[in-house]
């Protein structure tokens, strides 16, 4: 999605939010696509620089983020007591509910080995 633009060196303006900008060039003489950098509102991995969009918050929006320290892209997720529905949702892992009859919550692992178990 290349296009001349005179202000552009080397012929590289692409669609951005601004609507247009100028990116640079490979060097087999290709158009750098532009992504959208951290804290954009996204809705896959290659709209953001970092290759990362992800939940921040409880809000359902995704945004492009940094990669951690291992280069992967990591979700928010929720906290210990909050109501989930997968070990996923949770940063302990661990969605259970806390007595028979309620609800499922975000809860600690226990136990020696550190489980997600009812308690």
């Amino acid at each position: 999605m290349s296009e001349h633009n005179p202000k552009c060196q080397r012929d590289c303006c692409v669609n951005s939010l601004n609507p247009k900008s100028c990116t640079a060039q490979t060097v087999f003489l290709q158009c750098v696509p532009w992504r959208k950098a951290n804290g954009h509102l996204c809705e896959e991995h290659s709209e953001c620089r970092s290759k990362c969009c992800i939940r921040t918050s409880y809000r359902p929006n995704k945004f492009c983020s940094a990669k951690s320290i291992f280069l992967q892209c990591v979700s928010w997720r929720k906290q210990e007591g909050d109501k989930c529905q997968s070990h996923s949702e949770c940063w302990s892992l661990c969605c259970l509910p806390l007595s028979e009859n309620s609800p499922l919550r975000c809860t600690k692992r226990t136990g020696l080995l550190a489980l997600c178990l009812p308690v």
